[in-house]
């Protein structure tokens, strides 16, 4: 049965064109012009209404794929599975256009072994604003924005949500977990993000399906973690996944203490300083916890490169990180256990001169700051790497006398001068 919308006209609500990317609005008015439904979609949305700056913007339009590339030469078709446009501008400005979606009928889906199966059928039937609206994620991110006439449309109840502070999601939060798994992390992570609440069937829903996270890729779940930290909530969500004991089925293997998300939220707000944000540096901090308990002070530097290796291997495997990576982690672990060990050790200058001295440093500072380090040790470093300390001076070495070359055994003896 049809759901008639909450449309909020363009004098009620704070959203205005001059808010929307200039290269979106080309694509909203060059489809509208032809004939089709088109609205902003999903995050941008929902930000605008929130006063915040989207990441980017998303279109909906009831055009499919073939017509959305036939009016757009800067287009080109991506995905097998779920079939998005994307609208190049420039070499740096994409605009990702997704036709309306619905969920199929049980007797539409053809058998396992016919087409491209099951999956790629189901996400690809196409549909109405309105069913494409209940198959999102939550009802916050359920929003379109109409270009025709600027309104806010909302099928899902997601303004109230949104002026509620609530992160619900749409339908049975069951179903929609085991449809897509990943959407715990997504409710955790938009919490920690906006500053929302969890509806309160979610928290239950994640204890139930949790273990469905065991099936995710890899690949997707390592690019949401990534995210996390992009977004400087990682600390906060983390935390969150290992009280609802999502954790394990996350990052299987990964064990961290209180003050280590501690020192994961320190990470954050680095990042909200300014400071961009590498994978490896994030692998490190992750990793510092477990390679700190398990270092000894008397270890020798290739033992501590062996224990690096032991504690980012079965991450970096699991989540196919390339080895390039891994070794910029492994070496900002190794700089963090000479930081850790202290000053006057051999090698020291050439230490202070490597070049990923630094990010180590830093590493070691956050941790120092968080897990109640030797904060006299931090500032003698730092007074070293300032170079405030002048550089020990070499002694002089003693030259040795030069030997004189003996005389092969035999040798007649040298003539004198003069002599005959």
């Amino acid at each position: 049965m049809p759901v008639e919308p909450v449309i909020i006209p363009r004098d009620h609500h704070c959203v205005s064109r001059s808010m929307i990317d200039e290269n979106s609005l080309k694509v909203l008015y060059r489809l509208r012009q032809h004939g089709h439904t088109a609205y902003l979609v999903g995050g941008s949305v929902r930000d605008l209404l929130l006063g915040r700056q989207p990441k980017d913007f998303d279109v909906g339009t009831d055009a499919t794929p073939e017509q959305v590339r036939k009016l757009f030469r800067n287009c080109r078709l991506i995905g097998r599975r779920f079939r998005l446009a994307h609208i190049m501008f420039g070499r740096h400005e994409l605009i990702e256009v997704a036709t309306f979606r619905r969920k199929p009928d049980p007797d539409e889906i053809p058998d396992e072994d016919e087409n491209e199966g099951r999956n790629h059928f189901a996400e690809n039937v196409f549909g109405t604003p309105e069913e494409d609206a209940f198959r999102r994620d939550f009802t916050i991110n359920a929003l379109f924005y109409d270009i025709e006439d600027f309104s806010i449309v909302d099928y899902v109840g997601g303004l109230q949500d949104l002026h509620d502070g609530i992160i619900r999601v749409i339908g049975d939060p069951d179903e929609r977990f085991h449809e897509d798994p990943v959407r715990m992390l997504r409710a955790l992570e938009f919490s920690a993000r906006l500053g929302f609440e969890l509806e309160e069937s979610i928290i239950p829903a994640i204890d139930r399906c949790s273990e469905l996270l065991l099936g995710a890729s890899p690949a997707r779940i390592r690019e949401e973690i990534m995210e996390l930290f992009r977004h400087r909530v990682a600390g906060q969500v983390l935390q969150k996944a290992d009280r609802y004991g999502l954790l394990p089925y996350l990052i299987p293997d990964f064990v961290a203490e209180r003050g280590h998300f501690d020192l994961l939220r320190q990470l954050d707000m680095r990042t909200a300083s300014g400071v961009r944000i590498r994978e490896y540096f994030a692998l490190a901090a992750m990793y510092v916890g477990p390679f700190q308990q398990q270092s000894r002070s008397d270890m020798n530097i290739g033992e501590v490169h062996k224990l690096a290796n032991q504690v980012l291997v079965a991450h970096c495997r699991f989540f196919s990180i390339a080895n390039g990576i891994k070794h910029q982690a492994r070496e900002l672990l190794i700089g963090f256990f000479r930081f850790c060990r202290g000053r006057g050790k051999r090698g020291e200058q050439r230490f202070l001169r490597h070049p990923s001295t630094l990010e180590a440093f830093e590493l070691f500072r956050l941790w120092v700051e968080t897990c109640q380090g030797d904060p006299e040790l931090l500032k003698n470093w730092q007074r070293a790497l300032d170079g405030e300390e002048p550089e020990p001076q070499k002694q002089p070495r003693k030259r040795r006398p030069r030997r004189r070359k003996r005389k092969p055994s035999g040798a007649k003896p040298a003539a004198s001068p003069g002599s005959e």
